[in-house]
């Protein structure tokens, strides 16, 4: 009895939320489309996703606002093929006293469209930006400590890590909101000014998710090198083939044939096709260069001879990846640093 009536304050945080979820509920229901229609194959994939993520929060315990919306309205956070949730711990939420729909602009704030487990956050460095699912704010990764394993994001503490891994989701706990909350929405965030830096997981994620799997692996298992190397790099165009044959080589070959594929600056295809014909561009290979060239028969353009298929087929303020027809020519790139 005691302990019901100490709690007592937290009833209008309670009733506020109901409505709250009421409000998400209807808004992302009338989203979708109708309620009464057959599930389709993705949509009940995220509903069992979503059911289990929601189990899993509420077995850890003190993350009860979370766990009901993702049983409630999981496509609030699943509207990507991939999504990481931060989900704040309770205690935060009694004293927001703000309308519905700028919760739910709060909640998109704390999910992001990529997939990242927490020994991936780990592996980037600090200063580099997040992006979420609100319009275009990013959150900032403001400290990272691989021996303790403890990541910051916007000064707030990752709690527990990887408290939900699934297929395209991770869940992890945070100490609080990653921003100041107002009567209005929360602030800028202290990437808004700054997102000169470039997001690799993300990339990584979307070129996997766009039917670049093995180039994404590959761009992945050399990222280590590739941020440490180029920790200053602001933009890039990614050539990116079908398909990728040097995963299994040793690691230097791979992270050659990786960054042959890569230009440090932004190009995109209407920018490459105004190039003066055999424009030579160099790429992140050091000594390697590509060759741009129109070819007049077929209307098409190619890099060192390879055909690009899929002009800008991802496209961002920093980033854009064309598809190629397959891999470009390497030993006759980088045979010479093989030895």
């Amino acid at each position: 009895m005691a302990d019901s009536c100490s709690h007592w304050w937290h009833a209008p945080f309670y009733l506020a939320l109901s409505v709250t979820l009421a409000f998400i509920a209807i808004s992302t229901g009338i989203r979708s489309g109708n309620p009464q229609s057959k599930l389709s194959l993705q949509q009940s994939l995220h509903h069992n996703l979503s059911i289990n993520a929601s189990r899993a929060l509420r077995l850890r315990g003190g993350f009860t606002v979370f766990a009901a919306l993702l049983q409630i309205s999981p496509d609030l956070f699943l509207s990507s093929p991939d999504s990481t949730i931060f989900a704040v711990q309770d205690p935060a939420f009694f004293n927001v006293s703000l309308p519905p729909w700028a919760i739910k602009e709060l909640l998109l704030y704390h999910t992001s469209p990529s997939r990242l487990p927490f020994n991936l956050l780990l592996r980037i460095p600090a200063g580099n930006c997040v992006s979420t699912l609100l319009l275009d704010k990013n959150a900032k990764i403001t400290k990272i400590d691989p021996k303790r394993r403890s990541v910051e994001i916007n000064n707030v503490l990752i709690t527990h890590p990887d408290l939900f891994l699934g297929n395209g989701l991770s869940v992890h706990g945070v100490a609080g909101f990653f921003l100041p909350v107002g009567k209005e929405i929360v602030q800028s965030s202290p990437c808004d000014s700054n997102t000169s830096h470039l997001e690799w997981p993300r990339i990584v994620q979307l070129l996997s998710s766009n039917g670049f799997v093995s180039f994404a692996i590959g761009l992945y298992s050399v990222l280590d090198g590739l941020t440490g190397d180029h920790a200053n790099l602001t933009s890039v165009t990614i050539f990116a083939p079908p398909s990728l044959g040097f995963l299994s080589s040793p690691s230097p070959l791979l992270n050659k044939v990786v960054k042959l594929h890569l230009v440090p600056s932004k190009y995109t295809f209407q920018e490459l096709s105004s190039l003066p014909q055999g424009t030579v561009l160099n790429t992140l290979l050091p000594g390697a260069e590509v060759k741009i060239s129109f070819n007049n028969s077929t209307r098409s353009l190619s890099v060192n001879g390879v055909e690009i298929t899929a002009p800008d087929v991802l496209r961002s303020r920093n980033f854009t990846v064309h598809g190629i027809s397959r891999a470009l020519g390497v030993y006759n790139q980088v045979q010479n640093q093989i030895v």
